[in-house]
């Protein structure tokens, strides 16, 4: 039999995907076969002919689960597929019936499967369902992650819970994520005592991590929709600093912190070429994770030339430094499947700060 767990949360950008990894990556030391599935996808790609929701196609290249990718996204919402919806085009029960297809036949390949949500609780209602009605439909108890905090995370809770309740979806753990570490014990006690009357287990994933956090430099360059030139093999490369090249070569230089992108205007040539021969140095190379180069401004041919030669990973755009700025200021990151070091370092932490034991006894 099939144990079966679904990955709800109380909204966007709470680590539910970097739940999802972290329980992939934990099951398979322990179950043989372990599958996935995002049964409701809002945010899609191709992935080897496939339209699939994004993190649907990153777990089937991340975890060698291709045989299966056409169950993993059975609904996808494409563009233009709502309004056929509403307009009564498509079937009120295509969603409900592919969604449980695609279930049915997961769990007779595998002895664990992941079941992932899609934002809020909410998520899904335009198609009639929903994350709660998804959860409900598969049976599958709830483990519910939320960010970190206290009033706010009780708030967000339990405005899901009502959904869920009203969904009859079984709602068993609420996983707290994104905690700040001198708060950690405080917060999750507090939270316990705003749960206690509900036959719920509170307990936590990881503490607030800027290097999951941050983007990389393969997420920059396809939030730009721009090509990401220099050596491809730095695409992984996490940005932790996002800095403007405004003042002095030197002084760009000196205050260089770990990790940094360098937004620098395509006038600016000593600056290009200054970062560009430095690439070389082991200790600037790991200050310096690559360029964007803004303006409309050519650069000088000697300068583009360095610049090329140098391998440095660069962003060649026409908008204006600081509307760049402001831009990666408001990104937040998601993994993909080119994250190998976010994924890596998940899979580590994962071993130290989420109890599978408990989760798994749960099911």
């Amino acid at each position: 039999m099939c144990k079966k767990i679904f990955i709800g949360a109380t909204g966007q950008n709470c680590g539910k995907t970097t739940i999802s990894l972290s329980l992939m990556h934990l099951a398979r030391k322990r179950y043989a076969r372990v599958g996935f599935i995002k049964p409701i996808g809002p945010k899609c790609i191709v992935y080897r002919g496939l339209t699939m929701d994004m993190d649907a196609a990153m777990m089937a290249k991340v975890y060698n689960l291709d045989e299966d990718a056409h169950l993993m996204s059975p609904m996808t919402l494409v563009p233009g597929l709502t309004r056929r919806f509403l307009d009564g085009e498509i079937s009120p029960d295509y969603p409900r019936d592919v969604i449980l297809k695609a279930i049915e036949q997961l769990e007779k390949k595998n002895d664990f499967l992941i079941i992932e949500g899609a934002g809020h609780g909410g998520v899904g209602s335009v198609v009639g369902m929903n994350n709660a009605c998804t959860a409900s439909l598969t049976g599958a108890p709830v483990l519910m992650v939320t960010g970190g905090g206290i009033g706010n995370v009780i708030d967000a809770v339990g405005l899901n819970l009502a959904l869920y309740k009203e969904a009859n979806a079984d709602v068993r753990m609420i996983m707290v994520n994104k905690l700040v570490p001198e708060k950690r014990e405080r917060s999750l006690a507090y939270i316990r005592k705003g749960f206690a009357d509900r036959k719920i287990l509170v307990t936590s994933a990881f503490d607030f991590s800027p290097i999951l956090a941050d983007p990389t430099l393969q997420h920059v360059a396809e939030l730009l929709k721009l090509p990401l030139m220099g050596d491809p093999s730095e695409r992984s490369r996490i940005c932790h600093t996002i800095q403007l090249g405004a003042s002095s070569s030197q002084r760009v230089i000196d205050h260089l912190e770990d990790s940094t992108l360098l937004i620098v205007t395509s006038s600016r040539d000593e600056l290009i070429v200054t970062a560009s021969s430095l690439h070389h140095i082991p200790d600037f190379k790991k200050r310096l994770t690559g360029l964007i180069i803004s303006g409309h401004a050519p650069m000088s041919n000697i300068t583009k030339q360095i610049l090329e030669d140098s391998r440095i990973p660069y962003i060649r755009i026409e908008e204006t430094s600081s509307v760049v700025f402001s831009l990666l200021r408001e990104h937040v990151s998601k993994i993909g499947p080119e994250d190998q070091e976010k994924i890596d370092l998940i899979n580590s932490m994962a071993e130290q700060y989420i109890d599978f034991d408990t989760i798994d006894a749960m099911l």
